[in-house]
């Protein structure tokens, strides 16, 4: 018997491509419901006649509400019945986060925040939130909106804790390939356009996961968390120069044209810090890093010998293992995406 046998699953932003994959992983198996959540009523009745014609036998399942996370009240009518969470709802393109941060804030801190006030008022069982690399050591308005959103998880698993209720914990993970955003599809419709692919800095070094490690992930969590905990996959990294040099190999090249380095770009990510590695847990795949326990009341904590408050390096994309262009082609290719528009240049 799984985690999920008839239970009642609810994924806010459930339209993205993380919803999307979840269904994959989900659809057929013994889970009871999932609850699809999100603002766009386009995307969710695209989902529901795509799952009508290619899942008739499972669509079922599947139920849609209407809702802003911003809204409290529209998170609450929709959590009666819910036995677990993943979080997915958020603003993440950077460059629009930068000319619109309080748009972040109100997404992804407040949202956040109304989630899980609305899961433990209604005895959520397990709620999974999904974050980014670049909420760790941030400097750009997403990063600094999912960093505090960090913060708000945190803040809330101490107290669902503190009542013996919802186990609330987070993800971390990077650049997750072809999802909505990413910079794979914009290469590959240059491409097909006849034009140069435009890249910010070839020497820029990002994490790449697909969706389905994405997914695992999530999955890892939910069976493993303890109250606040973070979980980290370890990821391979590539330049996006040799990113580039890997997409123009599937679907030839155009050329290339350097434009510079956009508004809130760090050269490389960071998926671990060093304060946080200091008390993380190597667990194969992936890391643990363990809520502090602590309280306000430092005067219990007496500390004895040397104080160390980080490790020597945090956990980067400069430091992870590097894929070269062959390492990279090869990773893009476990991409669905990727696939698919390869089969149809080819047909």
């Amino acid at each position: 018997m799984s985690h999920f046998k008839d239970a009642t699953l609810m994924i806010t932003g459930g339209t993205g491509s993380f919803g999307n994959t979840v269904l994959k992983h989900f659809l057929s198996s013994d889970i009871g419901e999932i609850r699809i959540f999100s603002r766009d009523e386009k995307k969710q009745d695209d989902m529901r006649h795509d799952l009508q014609e290619r899942f008739p036998e499972y669509a079922g399942k599947v139920r849609f509400y209407i809702g802003d996370v911003r809204n409290p009240r529209s998170v609450k009518d929709a959590m009666h019945g819910v036995d677990f969470i993943f979080h997915a709802a958020a603003l993440k393109q950077v460059p629009s986060c930068e000319f619109f941060p309080m748009e972040a804030v109100r997404t992804n801190v407040e949202g956040t925040d109304n989630v899980l006030h609305a899961a433990i008022d209604a005895g959520v069982k397990r709620v999974v939130c999904l974050s980014t690399d670049k909420a760790a050591y941030p400097i750009n308005a997403m990063g600094i909106s999912k960093a505090m959103m960090e913060h708000v998880i945190y803040a809330n698993a101490r107290v669902a804790a503190e009542r013996g209720g919802t186990v609330i914990c987070c993800t971390r993970y990077g650049n997750v390939m072809c999802s909505r955003g990413s910079v794979i599809p914009l290469f590959i419709d240059q491409i097909k356009a006849g034009n140069p692919i435009t890249i910010t800095d070839p020497n820029m070094t990002r994490f790449l996961m697909n969706l389905d490690e994405a997914v695992e992930l999530v999955k890892f969590a939910f069976e493993h968390a303890n109250p606040g905990d973070l979980f980290i996959q370890k990821a391979d990294a590539s330049t996006i120069g040799d990113l580039a040099k890997a997409v123009q190999q599937l679907f030839g090249d155009t050329g290339t044209r350097i434009i510079g380095t956009r508004h809130g770009e760090k050269l490389y990510e960071t998926l671990m810090t060093r304060e946080e590695r200091l008390r993380s847990e190597d667990m194969g795949n992936y890391y643990r890093v363990a809520a502090d326990s602590r309280d306000l009341n430092y005067d219990k904590f007496v500390v004895h010998g040397e104080v160390k408050t980080m490790a020597d390096e945090a956990y980067t994309s400069h430091n992870t293992h590097r894929l070269d262009v062959e390492g990279t082609v090869k990773k893009i290719m476990t991409a669905d995406y990727v696939r698919d528009m390869l089969a149809d240049v080819n047909q």
